[in-house]
């Protein structure tokens, strides 16, 4: 299997955080040297914007591009016209930069809405969209991603996320029931998942059919229950660590690669290790993580 990583491992997030991440540069340097082989696109503006200029970076690098993560307020049909405006600048720059490979990773946007950010990590029903909300969502979601595809021919994947809408087991069975099976896809993210209160072996057991794109993180159990019970924002949970090194926590990264092989999975791992700016090492981070992976594969 291929191994990637993505930005969000040295601190380059979809959020308005203190301190300064470092650049693209330094990033796809890094990653390089330490071994992956590919990487995803990391905040609008973070890598090149211009195709050509793009491509001779990750080419520079033997790196593949394999998605672009897109936040929406797809619960507002006011943001909808300008969510697809926002999701076809980044598959436009991917597909002429790197074909028809890479996904627009489609998320609804994190970190606006106060309660599911004081709630992350111990999500309850009330806290969730309503019904005429699911309506506004999923029309949203099949808008954005069926003019990427009629215009690019990329494919789109959900992206469940702690700190938005859809972060638990039971708003992933809805977000797949409601959706076009043959439009959108998951990009399963094993430690969000995890966070949120499933099962990461058992869900993809379950979503296989809908699983075109795979995050490998890991979530520190001990720190999850302390967020949990201190009530820790989500930031706060970051910034503990909740998110911590692969093999560290508590998904069974040995038992998810076997269900990979058996059901076939041609797609990539990529993998992640959210922090914040100027947390930790992150050089170091993804050298163990890749470390990790290959002495368990």
């Amino acid at each position: 299997m291929n191994i990637a990583n993505a930005p969000c491992s040295w601190g380059v997030l979809e959020f308005e955080l203190d301190g300064e991440a470092p650049d693209y540069v330094q990033v796809l340097d890094e990653m390089s040297t330490i071994g992956y082989t590919g990487t995803e696109l990391g905040d609008w503006g973070f890598m090149p914007t211009d195709p050509e200029h793009l491509r001779a970076e990750l080419e520079k690098r033997q790196l593949k591009m394999l998605g672009g993560f897109v936040g929406i307020a797809l619960a507002d049909p006011e943001t909808h016209a300008a969510g697809e405006a926002k999701a076809l600048d980044h598959a436009r720059l991917m597909a002429d930069a790197a074909g028809e490979t890479p996904f627009i990773v489609l998320s609804d946007e994190n970190g606006i809405v106060e309660e599911r950010i004081r709630h992350a990590g111990r999500i309850r029903p009330e806290h969730g969209l309503t019904s005429e909300q699911w309506d506004t969502f999923v029309d949203g979601v099949h808008r954005i991603a069926g003019a990427v595809k009629d215009e690019t021919g990329l494919r789109t994947v959900l992206h469940p996320h702690c700190a938005g809408y859809i972060e638990t087991p039971e708003e992933i069975d809805i977000l797949i029931e409601r959706t076009d099976p043959n439009l959108l896809g998951l990009c399963f993210d094993t430690g969000h998942y995890r966070f949120g209160g499933g099962e990461p072996l058992e869900a993809f057991t379950r979503y296989t059919d809908r699983i075109w794109h795979v995050h490998f993180k890991d979530c520190h159990p001990d720190i999850a229950n302390r967020s949990r019970e201190g009530g820790w924002d989500y930031f706060e949970s970051v910034g503990k660590g909740v998110f911590c090194e692969l093999g560290k926590g508590e998904v069974d990264f040995p038992a998810f690669i076997a269900e990979l092989r058996k059901r076939n999975y041609d797609g990539w791992i990529v993998v992640e290790q959210d922090v914040l700016p100027g947390m930790g090492s992150p050089y170091e981070s993804a050298e163990r993580n890749l470390q990790y992976l290959k002495s368990v594969m």
